[in-house]
């Protein structure tokens, strides 16, 4: 195993994050808050620590899968620690596990909370609460690979470890070209998301907050309501942004370059529109006689769908108390999630197309035992070894899953609280229903039960494997004996 590439990203990651780290520091300043003080010693530690670790460059720039898992992971669990410090060590969140759960779960874009008074927080501490959704929405490798070009050609395999869905290809032929275009797209989107905002008159901050909260599809506000205190023109911006971050990456891409013709034809994104069709339409149809207006009621339904599957989840109104069909459907968004190659979480939609036609290519054979069928996507056919990933990466998650609840359950909580609970988390969404819907948070569960939220919140972000990568003993081993080598002469 290549150690030393494991070190230097590892270094170039904290040295990324202190420079991050100096944006609620200017937020400080403007609004005279001392707290920023807390975020530039955090920073200052950990630029030096980056520093130390990406000083010495390894002379074997290679790495393959393994190392790209690995590198991904640690990167992460580091980045969680770092940045949860200042909310810890200026006291805005007392405790630690309180502290690192707001933190993971802002990174991973997940959004759920321990807060009960999101108001109380300083404006340095929102704006970084927030703003750790913009930087793990894309992805922080992403980032590094766009701006700090690593050489050697196994690029891709950070980009696979990192990036949300069942493959990832280049857009372009060098990886980092392709990581600067997602990031100009990501980019441009957020500006123009602030933009609508502004001439919706909602306040500069708030806009801010909301816009990098929407591209990540994290879901933290500024308000204990979310964004039910806003007007109808805001919420209609941010679900149209919510929905336009949730489409694969590569769409975009296309548009752009005047490629119309592959973009509309990607079934993983028509399947995704009529997904959000259909689920609007049965919400709006049972929550019309409990809203003033049809406008009302097409706000309500469009703004949830749009938030929950694409896991941003931000709420307008309490969906805890709507008709038991209409929490069913959000649960059912819930598992499928968004594209892949986009911002979003939960399955993906395309591994619920290529699931769903691999099991009617089973019956077909079933029926006609001599027939030969490939299961197709957007008129290709999907290879074998992708639609056995895609099978594993099913398995292992109902197993995950399962085991995650079974573990939260000693809390005493009921079936619903802890089956939503578990889905909101390694589905990236947000709120669940019953104890953690959008009236309710997760400050009530033990620390344990919080450990494992955590967990599933990493694991879900970085697509499982990468993160279970690093409970397997031979990836221990094999670093330990290079070490060890290395050290002999």
């Amino acid at each position: 195993m290549n150690s030393s590439i494991i070190r230097y990203i590892l270094g170039n990651v904290m040295r990324m994050e202190a420079c991050f780290l100096l944006l609620p520091c200017i937020v400080s300043l403007v609004y005279g808050e001392g707290v920023g003080l807390y975020y530039l010693g955090t920073a200052i530690v950990c630029l030096a620590f980056g520093v130390v670790m990406a000083w010495k460059k390894p002379k074997n720039y290679v790495f393959y899968l393994k190392e790209g898992c690995i590198a991904t992971s640690l990167s992460w669990i580091v980045m969680s620690l770092v940045g949860c410090m200042p909310f810890w060590i200026s006291g805005e969140i007392p405790s630690f596990t309180d502290a690192m759960f707001e933190t993971v779960s802002g990174f991973t874009t997940t959004g759920a909370s321990i807060l009960t008074n999101v108001e109380a927080l300083s404006h340095t501490a929102l704006f970084w609460r927030s703003f750790t959704h913009w930087i793990g929405g894309m992805g922080v490798l992403v980032f590094l690979l766009a701006i700090i070009p690593l050489s050697g050609g196994s690029n891709i395999n950070l980009m696979r470890a990192e990036s949300p869905g069942p493959s990832v290809g280049k857009l372009v032929p060098k990886m980092k070209y392709t990581a600067r275009i997602l990031y100009i797209i990501y980019f441009g989107m957020t500006i123009l998301e602030f933009i609508f905002l502004i001439i919706g008159k909602m306040p500069v901050f708030d806009s801010i907050c909301t816009a990098v909260g929407t591209a990540g599809t994290g879901g933290f506000g500024v308000k204990n309501d979310s964004l039910g205190s806003y007007s109808p023109y805001l919420q209609w911006v941010v679900a149209i942004f919510m929905i336009l971050f949730g489409v694969n990456f590569n769409a975009y891409y296309y548009i752009i370059y005047r490629h119309f013709k592959k973009a509309f034809k990607m079934e993983e994104v028509r399947c995704y529109f009529a997904i959000i069709l259909i689920a609007t339409a049965i919400i709006f149809a049972n929550i019309l006689d409990r809203c003033v207006s049809i406008f009302d009621a097409l706000t309500k339904s469009v703004f949830q769908v749009a938030s929950l599957i694409t896991s941003t989840g931000f709420s307008s109104t309490d969906f805890n108390l709507w008709p038991q069909i209409c929490r069913t459907v959000l649960v059912l968004i819930m598992f499928i999630g968004a594209c892949a190659g986009s911002t979003g979480g939960g399955i993906k939609v395309s591994r619920v197309i290529v699931l769903f036609k691999t099991m009617i290519k089973e019956l077909h054979s079933y029926i006609h035992p001599k027939s030969i069928r490939k299961v197709n996507l957007d008129g290709k056919p999907v290879e074998h070894e992708i639609v056995r990933s895609i099978n594993v990466y099913i398995v292992t998650f109902v197993i995950i899953f399962a085991s995650s609840v079974f573990m939260v359950a000693f809390d005493g909580k009921d079936l619903v609280t802890n089956f939503t609970a578990v889905l909101t988390t390694i589905n990236n969404m947000g709120p669940g229903l019953a104890e953690v819907g959008p009236a309710g948070n997760f400050s009530n569960f033990s620390v344990f039960s919080k450990f494992v939220f955590m967990f599933d919140m990493l694991a879900g972000r970085l697509e499982l494997f990468p993160l279970l990568i690093l409970f397997h003993p031979s990836a221990w081993k094999d670093l330990i004996s290079k070490r060890a080598e290395a050290r002999k002469f």
